[in-house]
């Protein structure tokens, strides 16, 4: 292997940037090709990549970049609904893949990918980077050392503000992003299996679209994506968890909190807290555990 390892990014929207910054702090990564068909993100990119003194190539088509950039691994931050086409593409030339969440809008599109995956000789990563957040690393880290005991309930709540715009608002409609709770809180489930260690066997849900996006209309149609819900994820092992879910809660001083209870007592984080809070049931506590999140890191972005 040489020296450098050779970086591209298909979509360089909001997400893509973030990973031009996460490259920037990693040792010996080059990032030699970004492609988007919209040339407004391919502008905010280029001013962006001379400020973190990157020099990559710039195309509008993802074919294009991989033919001439030959990079060692693509980053895929697209629009949800080009996940599944794009990976395609990608895996056709070979590289390392990490495909932003979700990893599809649908269920068919999901297996086909999982199947293609078994075969495919490089790595391929879903970002689902919230296990990996100092805070919520430790606290899982603090769970599977059984400090709880075994975790009986598992709870997290979200409580934030609405989507943010994207390019034509692409994510305010269900068969763009796979719907909230594929786009935003597969992050959420991911968590509920991995803090477990354990696979669901029934969930039961209860949502809606009561406040956001009600007064914006995109060519006559008014967007569909819910706004609020509650699940509960029974899991195999006995264990239960919820996630409580608000898009319309802008004032909220955290925004997600994650809570692990047990027989010895609860652990939780809170975001952006970044402290584990550990409350035994003896009442000996509660006691707080400061948890460092690196100045580079957080520079480069919320995730």
């Amino acid at each position: 292997m040489s020296s450098q390892f050779r970086y591209s990014i298909a979509g360089c929207g909001m997400m893509g940037r973030e990973h031009m910054r996460n490259v920037a702090l990693v040792p010996g990564a080059r990032l030699v090709g970004i492609c988007d068909p919209d040339e407004g993100s391919r502008e905010a990119a280029r001013v962006l990549a001379e400020e973190l003194g990157q020099a990559p190539e710039f195309f509008s088509d993802c074919g294009a970049m991989l033919n001439n950039a030959k990079p060692d691994a693509v980053i895929i931050a697209s629009p949800n609904i080009t996940h599944f086409d794009v990976v395609r593409q990608v895996m056709a030339a070979g590289p390392a893949i990490l495909l932003e969440k979700p990893m599809c809008t649908n269920l068919a599109d999901a297996r086909a990918l999982h199947a293609m995956a078994a075969d495919y000789p490089a790595p391929i990563w879903v970002g689902l980077e919230y296990r990996f957040m100092p805070p919520v690393a430790r606290f899982i880290e603090r769970v599977h050392a059984g400090e709880t005991g075994p975790v009986k309930m598992a709870s997290i709540r979200e409580h934030r503000f609405p989507f943010l715009e994207k390019v034509g608002d692409w994510n305010r409609f269900n068969r763009n992003s796979g719907g909230t709770l594929v786009e935003k809180c597969c992050h959420f489930f991911d968590l509920m299996r991995y803090i477990l260690q354990d696979e669901p066997r029934r969930i039961y849900a209860s949502g809606a679209q009561d406040v956001n996006h009600l007064d914006e209309r995109y060519d006559g149609e008014v967007p569909d994506i819910i706004d609020n819900a509650v699940v509960v994820v029974d899991f195999v092992r006995g264990a239960r968890a919820v996630l409580d879910l608000c898009m319309f809660a802008e004032g909220s001083e955290q925004q997600e909190d994650i809570y692990a209870l047990g027989p010895a007592g609860k652990l939780e984080v809170a975001l952006p807290r970044a402290s584990v809070i550990w409350s035994p049931r003896d009442r000996s506590g509660p006691v707080a555990e400061p948890v460092a999140t690196p100045a580079d890191a957080l520079a480069a972005g919320d995730h």
